[in-house]
């Protein structure tokens, strides 16, 4: 454990703000976010809790966070298209989904971090951080739409953002039911005709994302994400 001094210039208040980050990414690494601790999170840092806690408002704040940084970081790392744009559009939506289902598979954090987003993370955290957390989010969404729409140049803006947000959804759901309790594992490995509920995250998340891909491709585009300030008017 590092003993830290007090934080004295904005430069030590950042690295003292990265120190938790890392530390807490750390934690993920070895356990579910449902067990990493403020307390055990402290420990490891070399804070006091309520030293930690002038850096974040709560554990969760951390953790939401953290969870922007490891999206912007799978985005940013993204291959490109691996088809050109004259091939088949269902080869192409194949090809798409098979890419993020394999580049989210293998970023367990990130995925943990989708699972307990809306029912655990944004639960107990202050109106300021939870403003700032969308806002990221927006961003986080606007990132994946272009990484869409790169792929499947037939989406337009609205629809790229929309199958953007069914990912993110798709991704955090899945990852739960891909993961189950102990108890849940042993009844499937005593009643076999359980096991085609036992869900494989890559394949489930792949099939879900081609579905929704086509779906929005079928469908007639439903305009902007939301009315304008002047429409609302």
């Amino acid at each position: 454990m590092t003993t830290f001094q007090r934080a004295r210039n904005e430069e030590q208040r950042r690295l003292r703000r990265q120190a938790i980050l890392d530390t807490a990414d750390a934690m993920l690494a070895e356990s579910p976010v449902s067990q990493v601790s403020l307390n055990e999170l402290s420990r490891r840092v070399g804070l006091a809790k309520s030293n930690v806690l002038r850096y974040f408002d709560s554990r969760e704040a951390i953790l939401l966070e953290l969870l922007h940084t490891k999206w912007a970081d799978w985005l940013a790392n993204l291959p490109e298209p691996t088809e050109p744009d004259t091939a088949p559009v269902a080869v192409r939506v194949g090809a798409s989904a098979h890419l993020l289902a394999t580049t989210l598979s293998a970023r367990p954090t990130l995925c943990d971090l989708l699972s307990a987003q809306a029912a655990v993370l944004e639960r107990n955290v202050s109106p300021e951080v939870a403003a700032t957390f969308k806002r990221t989010a927006q961003e986080d969404l606007a990132g994946l739409a272009a990484v869409l729409s790169r792929h499947l140049p037939e989406l337009g803006e609205a629809d790229a953002q929309r199958l953007a947000a069914a990912i993110m959804l798709t991704a955090g759901a899945v990852w739960n039911h891909a993961h189950p309790s102990a108890a849940m594992l042993t009844a499937y490995e005593q009643h076999p005709e359980l096991t085609l509920l036992k869900l494989d995250f890559a394949a489930t998340v792949e099939d879900l994302v081609a579905v929704l891909a086509a779906g929005v491709l079928a469908r007639p585009s439903r305009g902007p994400t939301r009315p304008s300030p002047r429409a609302a008017g």
